[in-house]
């Protein structure tokens, strides 16, 4: 079981190499997914997520698009697996996505995946915000 730290990782470079991990069988628990980052012009990305998660609509149900950030993360991860299929589908029951450091977990030694800092970037947790969660 692999524990990886999403602190300022960008998304999409980060669940591809989830998505692969997982596809060779390997169990994953992410944490500090709320700041795991999306690079790109702030008001863009937020826009892009807000139509997202608008596109259901009032009358329609569904697609459902998810608010909070560690929900955002593992659904970007599920568009990298073939989640149609079996092995798709039981790849992605093995990835546990947490917002901050569960208890269980805060002894374990955590992988950091390294990648180069973007000056042009939104975190999760102001994403999740700006999409209507309300933190404590």
């Amino acid at each position: 079981m692999a524990v990886i730290d999403a602190s300022d990782a960008p998304i999409g470079r980060l669940a591809t190499r989830l998505a692969k991990r997982l596809l060779e069988g390997e169990e994953i628990n992410v944490v500090n997914a709320e700041k795991a980052i999306i690079t790109g012009n702030k008001d863009e990305i937020k826009e892009r997520y807000l139509s997202r998660k608008r596109r259901g609509g009032t009358k329609r149900k569904g697609p459902y698009f998810p608010r909070l950030p560690h929900l955002i993360l593992k659904r970007t991860v599920r568009g990298m697996l073939p989640y149609q299929q079996p092995k798709g589908r039981k790849a992605y029951k093995r990835l546990k996505v947490y917002i901050g450091v569960p208890k269980e977990l805060e002894g374990k030694e955590m992988e950091k995946i390294e990648y180069k800092k973007s000056t042009n970037y939104i975190t999760l947790k102001e994403l999740s915000e700006y999409m209507g969660i309300k933190w404590e």
